[in-house]
């Protein structure tokens, strides 16, 4: 008899997550997807992580909502400008405005708390440390200090009944890796998306950082770019 092997997949709807949902499903894992209405600019990301979910055809896709806008500090989360055509060297320098407080500690937490209740021990973020905005909880340092915590903070840890992994596939990958290993594996893009400010209609700006990391990335890997741009 198989053992089914469950992972919680944190889906944004974006290339990076959507990639690691393609690796976990490639490694055996049985997938409940994860995403957050959390009070960000746009609900296009949301829509775009249920055709994630649809195509991979998880076993659960659950949408939390959680009000960041309360706390603000970000321009995803408050009325702040996103920034647009930074030259790369300034992208990849500093902690943008873009970055929103403690948001994957939060996500990170909410996936502890459901791998629990599944009696689960793996869960998978589709974290950079390469072509990134430079955030702080997208390093590894920071992914393997919330592990040791999470092995810390859960009863299914304290008791030694699941060992709890945080996995990070892309971590030390380019866009343009990202975007080849995904395409290997057969992931359709075009149910993606990237804008942290897209129109009203649901196009991408072309010029916020996500944009251009995009841009960039299908550049590189040779692989024509299906996104929509206004």
């Amino acid at each position: 008899m198989s053992i089914i092997k469950k992972a919680v997949v944190l889906s944004s709807g974006g290339i990076d997550s959507t990639t690691a949902m393609a690796i976990a499903k490639q490694e055996g894992f049985s997938i409940y997807s994860l995403s957050f209405n959390y009070g960000q600019r746009h609900s296009f990301e949301l829509e775009s992580a249920r055709r994630v979910a649809a195509f991979f055809k998880v076993e659960e896709h659950m949408i939390l909502d959680i009000d960041l806008r309360k706390i603000g500090g970000s321009s995803l989360t408050a009325e702040i400008d996103v920034p647009k055509k930074r030259p790369a060297q300034e992208m990849t320098q500093g902690i943008p405005v873009t970055y929103v407080p403690a948001r994957n500690t939060i996500f990170l937490s909410y996936a502890l708390g459901w791998a629990e209740v599944l009696e689960c021990g793996d869960i998978f973020i589709g974290v950079t440390a390469v072509d990134y905005s430079g955030y702080p909880d997208c390093r590894p340092e920071y992914i393997e200090a919330f592990e040791k915590m999470a092995n810390l903070a859960t009863k299914a840890g304290v008791e030694n009944r699941t060992r709890l992994k945080i996995h990070t596939p892309l971590i030390q990958m380019t866009k343009s890796e990202i975007i080849r290993c995904g395409s290997e594996l057969g992931v359709d893009y075009s149910m993606t998306h990237s804008c942290y400010d897209p129109s009203p209609e649901g196009y991408a700006c072309g010029s916020c950082d996500s944009c251009l990391f995009r841009k960039k990335g299908f550049t590189e890997a040779g692989i024509p770019d299906p996104t929509e741009y206004k």
